[in-house]
């Protein structure tokens, strides 16, 4: 999975963010940083700023990641923004409160896999079907 990682302030605080990661043990563990050029949106001309890109695996943990970020920028001396962008799905920090948090985890966390159907279950509930109203013998 990619995620990228915009913060206001330019290069400096990308590259104290990328840093902090860097020694956050959960975000070494699950995902490779790096400060890339973002690719431009629809209708622009060329690369507007750069962003660390994180490409995670399976020992990605979406809320060690929103820990790490957020108590970075809590050592910052000036709120910055904040987005991150997994995909489509985009979210937009800006005051580092619970409510946000959420969000980031929701566009974080990928969807999860339906669950198959159980099929024991569904056979426990045909035979219960024929027992109890099921055509008679």
């Amino acid at each position: 999975m990619r995620i990228d990682v915009a913060v206001s302030g330019g290069e400096a605080e990308l590259r104290s963010l990328r840093d902090w990661l860097s020694r956050d043990p959960g975000a070494r563990r699950g995902a490779h940083v790096e400060l890339v050029q973002a690719e431009p949106s629809p209708g622009q001309m060329g690369v507007v700023t750069d962003v660390l890109q994180l490409i995670t695996d399976n020992a990605w943990s979406a809320a060690s990641f929103a820990l790490a970020l957020s108590t970075w920028r809590q050592t910052r001396p000036h709120a910055r923004r904040i987005t991150v962008r997994r995909g489509d799905l985009t979210v937009s920090l800006d005051g580092g409160g619970d409510e946000e948090l959420r969000r980031l985890l929701d566009v974080l966390e990928p969807p999860a896999a339906p669950e198959p159907p159980d099929r024991d279950r569904d056979r426990e509930q045909d035979q219960d079907g024929r027992a109890d109203g099921g055509e008679g013998r």
